[in-house]
Order: structure tokens, then sequence, then C-alpha cells
């Protein structure tokens, strides 16, 4: 029996021979779940940082602060540090992202929904359908974006702000800075009307009624709604949350027409590398079982709390990983339009639907 010593070259060879399938993808699997974690812990620190007195009255969201601590940290540390986990936060962002969307059903309750009357509902309906259609055909064809970035910006003004951006670029499969710069016009005009909105309602005079059913018709977040409608009182801020969560149910049919028309987009452009079916995303099924459980009442209040916190973090997480992929470079290159885009939408939505809401 002889025992066969390595010589150095013998373990160089082997140390530098090509992994095998199972070692590698068990080794990209580890990665992923690190990933994974790490973003998660950053979101923890966002949350805490938004409990600060100062980022809660300006109501910068935990989600704001992830993609910004995100782009700073892309242009500084990742470089260095961490540039070749770039493939497993992408995919740790994506599911954690997918995950958030499904418990973002947590907040909806169908029962107040159908409480707010049918005008109310077809006001929601009509602004999430008008804006996502006049916002792609301005960002298309008049100010010449992409398709994607103009749906992107649009779905952030029609339906529910970051969480909308993020299930859209999901669906679309859209690059990490296009959500960036969607979400950046959901900050900029979101925070203004959330500090304008109650001003220009005591202005023209609107009744508490009024007054809720317009700020949750047309305020971009969940968490600039409630600011701007306690600023009125505390009715017109519980409607105009009810009223949100209106639209944030139309999430679903939404993604579900724009899987279609991606799809219809694709085969005509020949793009046959893309998938030739459009179907439900899977998570938007997820977020439909959500509300349905939470509307049945077998999700207790207490557990619809820690799933609310719970999705508050996986959601983090998310944005944290898209702001890490994302470069100013790429932002730059858009130029003002999605702004000027966003602006429009804004005063859009603002006009219209004081306009409705006085008239019914």
């Amino acid at each position: 029996m002889s025992i066969h010593l390595l010589t150095n070259t013998e373990r160089v060879i082997q140390s530098n021979a090509p992994q095998t399938p199972l070692i590698g993808d068990h080794i990209r699997g580890l990665k992923n779940i690190y990933a994974a974690i790490i973003l998660l812990i950053a979101a923890i620190g966002c949350i805490y940082l938004a409990k600060i007195s100062f980022f809660a009255h300006a109501g910068i969201s935990a989600l704001i602060l992830a993609i910004i601590l995100g782009i700073l940290y892309s242009h500084t540390l990742h470089p260095k540090l961490t540039q070749s986990w770039s493939p497993s936060i992408q995919w740790s962002s994506k599911y954690l992202l997918r995950a958030g969307i499904i418990l973002y059903g947590v907040r909806v309750n169908v029962g107040q929904i159908l409480d707010l009357g049918i005008n109310t509902v077809l006001i929601d309906i009509g602004v999430v359908a008008l804006t996502l259609t006049i916002g792609t055909w301005i960002g298309v064809k008049w100010l010449k974006l992409d398709r994607h970035t103009a749906l992107l910006v649009s779905a952030g003004s029609a339906i529910c702000g970051a969480a909308a951006v993020m299930a859209m670029e999901s669906t679309l499969k859209s690059a990490p800075h296009k959500t960036c710069i969607a979400v950046g016009t959901v900050v900029l005009f979101g925070t203004a009307a959330m500090f304008g909105l109650p001003l220009w309602l005591h202005w023209i005079g609107t009744t508490e009624l009024q007054s809720g059913i317009i700020t949750g018709a047309s305020v971009h977040e969940v968490a600039q709604v409630v600011v701007a409608g306690n600023q009125i009182s505390s009715y017109a801020g519980n409607l105009a949350v009810v009223v949100k969560m209106t639209r944030v149910l139309l999430l679903v049919p939404t993604l579900t027409i724009i899987s279609m028309l991606e799809n219809r987009h694709n085969r005509k452009n020949n793009q046959t590398n893309l998938p030739s079916k459009a179907s439900i995303p899977w998570f938007a099924v997820g977020f439909i079982a959500v509300i349905l459980l939470n509307s049945s009442g077998i999700i207790s209040h207490e557990m619809a709390n820690t799933l609310y916190y719970i999705d508050i973090g996986l959601l983090t997480a998310a944005m944290a990983g898209i702001g890490i992929e994302t470069h100013f470079s790429k932002i730059k290159s858009a130029g003002f339009k999605p702004i000027i885009l966003a602006a429009i939408l804004a005063i859009g939505l603002l006009l219209g639907v004081t306009g409705i809401t006085l008239l019914i």
C-alpha cells in the first residue's frame, strides 16, 4: 500500500478545478440564503430608522430608506466587498419581494371595501384604469420613455406606490434602475400630496366624507394616505385608508392584464426567448388568498398585526436589494422625463378625483 503525497503544483491544480454541478448548486444556494439574511438584517435597521421622529413626520417609510441606503451602498462598498454576490442579491430580492406582496393582502378587508358603496369603488377602478392607460400612453408617445419605465411610474401613481412598482417590476422583469426611478417619483409626489392635499381640501371646503374619499383615491403610498387623512380628521383618515385598500385590491387584476399585454407585445416583436404564455402571477394568487383569509376572520387581529410587520420587513429587504443593484448612471440616463410624467399624473389625479367626488 502506497501513499501519494500531493505536490504544491497538484494542490493548485485541484483547487482551481471546476466544481461539480452539485457542489456549485449547493454553494449558490447557501449564498442566496446568506444574501437574504443580510438583506433582512438591513431591513430591520431601516424599520427602526423610519421610527425616528424626523423620518416619521416627513412620511419617509422604511421602504424608501432601504432603497436610498441600498443605492448609497451600491456606489461605495458594494464594488469592493460584495460585487460577486450580485446574482444572490438579485435572487433574494426577487423572492423576498414576492413573499412581501403575498402578505400585503393582510392589510385588506373585503367587508370594509363593500361598505364604501358602489360609487366609491367605481372611482377607484376609474383611477387605476385611467392612470395606467393614460400614463403609459403619455410616457411612451409624448415623452418617448421606454414602456417599462412608463408602466412602473404609472403603477406607482395608480395603485399603491412603491409596493405596486415592485409588484409590477416582478411581472415585467424590468431592470432594477427603472424600479428606483419609479419609486423616486412616488416619494417626490406622494410626499407633496401628503402635505399639500389637506391644504387644498380645506381651501375648496370639502366635507370629511369627501376629504377621505379624495385622499384615499389620489395619494400614492398607504403611509402617506394615513398622514394626509389624519391631518384633516380621524374619520377622514380612517375612511381614506379603506378607500386606498380598494386600490390595493385592484393590484391583482392589474398584474394579470399587464401580463397578458406584455405577452402580446413580446409576440408582436418576435421576442421568442420570453415566455409565450401569459398567466396570473403566482404571488398575486397568494395575495388574494391572504385577503380572503383576513376578510373571513380566520386570521386573528393579533396574527394580522404580526404578519403586517413581517410583511414590512420582507418588502424593505427586497427594496434594499433593488437599491444595491441600481446605478446612478442608469437613473441619470432617464433624465427628467419620468418626473414630468409623474407630475402630470399627480395633477390629473388630484383634479380628476376631486371633481368626480364633488359631483356624486
